[in-house]
């Protein structure tokens, strides 16, 4: 039977005030004029209507990350870096959101998986004097943003759990404006602080904990410069898991004696899906680079990332990773990146998915244009039902050497590896017997000598490692703070 279509409900006021109302614009007027409304005006700039009926949390979430400009670090259509729900799936896995919804923890998770500063409470945590002083703070100031999740029958509303960013706060009436980010249901609506409390003090069923609210401000610096990462490769959860749990394990039974064994063990015991994964995180990098080579505005960002991941090569690590890569003959290297970026580069051409060409063969050539800029030029023969197509593609690269080898300009397997590694928490490696070995591993893994800027980015990685194990052990609705490190 076909399900009866919807437009709109009707507000139920008393409790509520419609925000286009008159008095919903008085008390609009009057907070404006007592100073708390100074963070409604970057939210309604970035507002946006959930997508899906059980994307509240999602779209919240987009609109307060937009509003305090955190770059996302990774594309969201065309050449655009911007938040968007489908974005937002380093914790949870789109499709499970769609269905079910999202927790409190996990919106949590997403905003420090998304690279902003998150302090969150439910209300067991917390009073309601203080949520009260908190919801000053964030409407008082461009900074700082809340979200409050509760259940709309305390409003008299229909539905039950709700994520919204709250916009505004009328001191003199002690009413709050929840931007409802469901505007196909219900406007932007003001409403009694205590009654907004009482909203959230409630139980959400699906995990038996009680709702609260978050404030989301910027981070110091943006976190995305060398990889960031997403659910929507599936083996990235199982990749993670061998990285925490299986690798200090591995470490610790077998007999290791020097720093090639280690990462012998390493790579040499991973999941089949490994090296798949691998590959995707570096293709990622590759596609988003090439487009912001082109863009005359990401050229400084671009430049920091590439500046990053030779800082990257610099360290003592890599030099192992490579080495033992290489060794192995890692199939990733040279000849897939180059045959995949033909590929795209054909993709692009005919307009045709890429996955319906083959590439033959393969050219790479490091060149140097006149202002000494480098590039990698890839040339390879396409197939596509019995034609062939010559296609010359530019990639950025990543040395400031040419004479260091088409190998090393461009995002590939050892840059990720090498990043992973780093990533991983020092007591990763020490369950390593031989303790001048562990000395030896915990100072290639050292950030005391990395730069600032390769720090922040491995740092980052490591807060999205910590993240995912944490919902993977089902403990985010009950660690709310960000990772330690």
């Amino acid at each position: 039977m076909a399900m009866a279509s919807l437009y709109r409900r009707s507000l139920p006021s008393p409790p509520a005030i419609d925000f286009s109302s008159a008095e919903g614009k008085l008390i609009f007027n009057e907070a404006l004029q007592k100073g708390t409304m100074e963070g409604f005006f970057r939210l309604i700039s970035y507002f946006q209507t959930q997508s899906e009926p059980a994307y509240c949390g999602l779209a919240s979430l987009s609109v307060v990350l937009n509003a305090l400009s955190i770059d996302p670090g990774r594309k969201w259509k065309g050449p655009w870096r911007w938040f968007d729900e489908s974005m937002l799936d380093c914790c949870e896995p789109l499709e499970v959101v769609k269905e079910k919804g999202i927790s409190f923890g996990k919106v949590v998770c997403l905003a420090h998986c998304s690279g902003a500063k998150v302090e969150a409470f439910r209300t067991s945590q917390s009073t309601i004097d203080d949520f009260r002083k908190f919801v000053v703070k964030c409407t008082s100031s461009e900074n700082c943003h809340m979200i409050s999740t509760y259940h709309r029958g305390v409003f008299k509303q229909t539905g039950t759990g709700h994520f919204s960013p709250i916009g505004g706060y009328n001191a003199e009436r002690d009413m709050a404006l929840i931007l409802d980010v469901a505007r196909f249901k219900y406007p932007p609506h003001w409403v009694p602080l205590k009654l907004l409390w009482e909203a959230m003090d409630s139980i959400d069923q699906s995990t038996g904990k009680r709702r609260g609210f978050m404030l989301i401000s910027r981070p110091h610096r943006e976190p995305g410069l060398l990889y960031t990462l997403s659910c929507k490769d599936e083996s990235w959860i199982e990749i993670a898991k061998y990285l925490k749990e299986d690798v200090p394990r591995l470490v610790s039974s077998q007999r290791v004696d020097s720093v090639e064994k280690i990462i012998s063990v390493v790579f040499r015991s991973p999941p089949s899906n490994f090296n798949q994964f691998i590959r995707w995180v570096a293709e990622i990098r590759i596609t988003e680079d090439s487009n912001q080579k082109s863009q005359r505005g990401e050229k400084s960002r671009l430049k920091l990332s590439n500046w990053c991941r030779r800082k990257c090569h610099e360290t003592e690590l890599f030099k192992h990773i490579n080495k033992f890569l290489s060794t192995v003959g890692y199939e990733d290297s040279l000849t897939y990146a180059a045959a995949k970026a033909c590929c795209l580069g054909a993709e692009i051409l005919s307009g045709s998915p890429s996955k319906e060409f083959c590439c033959r063969e393969t050219c790479v050539k490091c060149i140097k244009g006149p202002d000494d800029s480098e590039g990698t030029v890839v040339t390879g023969v396409v197939v596509r039902d019995g034609n062939e197509q010559k296609v010359d593609l530019l990639v950025p690269s990543t040395q400031t050497e040419c004479e260091c080898g088409p190998e090393a300009t461009y995002p590939a397997g050892n840059d990720v590896f090498t990043a992973l590694l780093l990533a991983l928490l020092p007591q990763t490696w020490s369950g390593i017997k031989d303790q001048a070995l562990m000395h030896e591993m915990k100072q290639l893994i050292s950030m005391a000598s990395l730069p600032t800027l390769l720090q922040e980015g491995v740092l980052h990685l490591r807060r999205q490692l910590q993240l995912l194990k944490r919902c993977q052990e089902n403990k985010e609705e009950d660690d709310l703070a960000a990772p330690a490190y």
